[in-house]
This record gives structure tokens, C-alpha cells and sequence, in this order.
């Protein structure tokens, strides 16, 4: 009898309050608990805290997705860096990188851009992942290095409290400049 007590307590503990609890603290969040969007001309293009995919050579790519940026199961390749797919997944995304930057050696490549994170969906890169995609976007849109540059220097967003953390780069902001760029 104790124990049938006991197992109705924790589930009303468990399964209710403590579900209740932690919305009310995501209601308190910013957006509500829904995700803070991005919008464009009032048209909501993305959330600030989900990358995306951006592979056409005009933008700035962000980081790899182990699930293809799927918002709805986040999630790690878990492959430990020994692990002989792993090598050749990040093998082939330098690859592939090298091909798009031209005139980047393997060596200048910062790991964020050709490895994932742990959720699979960090919206952000090193200032330096942003910094060795500038030529091949200013090269594309036709603009001045330092333009793209400059751009990229005004969205490096410092550490938390100016000391937690690295800087980085919110890779669907400076798209979104970039596209508002003449």
C-alpha cells in the first residue's frame, strides 16, 4: 500500500508539476517559449537560435548538421574522432570546402566549419569560419573583400558578459545583411 502511494505521488510530482513548472519558466523566455523568429519584410525567415542550411556560395555556410538541421530530433553524429566514417564525413566536407573556397589551404579551415555540434543545430560560427568564407561570397556577389569584411566584423557577437565563452557569428543574421547589402 505504501508503495501504491508512493508511485501515485511521483507521478503527480513527476508527470504534472514538474511539467507545469518548466513551462511556466519557458513562458517567461524569450518568444514565449516558442523560439525567438527572425523575420524579413514581416515574413518569418528562421529562428535565432536554429541554423539552417545554407549551401549556395553567395551565403556564408554554417556548420555541418549531423540531422540535417531538423529541428525536431537535435542530435550528435555520435562517432568518436577515431572512427574511420567520421574521419571521411569530415574528410569529405573538407573536400567539399576547398572546392567552393579556392585559394584556402586545408590548413586556414577552423574545425566548426566541417564539424558538427553536439545538437546539430548551433546557429552560429567562429568569427574565423565567417572571416575564411569572404572572399568566395564577395568573389560571387561581386562586391569589395572589405565590404563582406566589414559586414562580418559588425555581427561578431561578443562572449556572454564578456567573458564566457567564444565570440561568434549568427550565420542566418548575417545572411539576412548580406542580402540587404548594395
Amino acid at each position: 500500500m505504501i508503495s501504491l502511494k508512493l508511485t501515485l505521488v511521483m507521478i503527480v510530482l513527476c508527470a504534472v508539476l514538474y511539467p507545469l513548472f518548466i513551462s511556466g519558466i519557458g513562458r517567461m523566455a524569450p518568444g514565449g517559449g516558442k523560439g525567438v523568429t527572425v523575420a524579413v519584410n514581416g515574413k518569418v525567415v528562421g529562428y535565432e537560435r536554429i541554423g539552417q542550411k545554407f549551401t549556395e556560395d553567395k551565403y556564408f555556410w554554417g556548420r555541418p548538421s549531423a540531422v540535417d538541421y531538423n529541428a525536431a530530433g537535435s542530435a550528435g553524429s555520435n562517432k568518436g574522432p577515431s572512427n574511420p566514417d567520421y574521419l571521411q564525413i569530415v574528410q569529405d566536407r573538407i573536400d567539399s570546402f576547398l572546392a567552393h573556397n579556392p585559394g584556402i589551404k586545408k590548413t586556414d579551415i577552423p574545425a566548426d566549419i566541417v564539424t558538427a555540434s553536439g545538437s546539430g543545430l548551433d546557429p552560429h560560427i567562429s568569427p574565423e569560419a565567417a572571416y575564411v568564407q569572404v572572399i568566395r561570397v564577395a568573389a560571387v556577389r561581386k562586391l569589395p573583400e572589405q565590404k563582406i569584411k566589414n559586414l562580418v566584423d559588425t555581427h561578431v557577437e561578443a562572449p556572454l558578459a564578456g567573458v564566457l565563452g567564444p565570440s561568434r557569428v549568427n550565420v542566418l543574421k548575417l545572411n539576412i545583411a548580406l542580402d540587404a547589402l548594395k
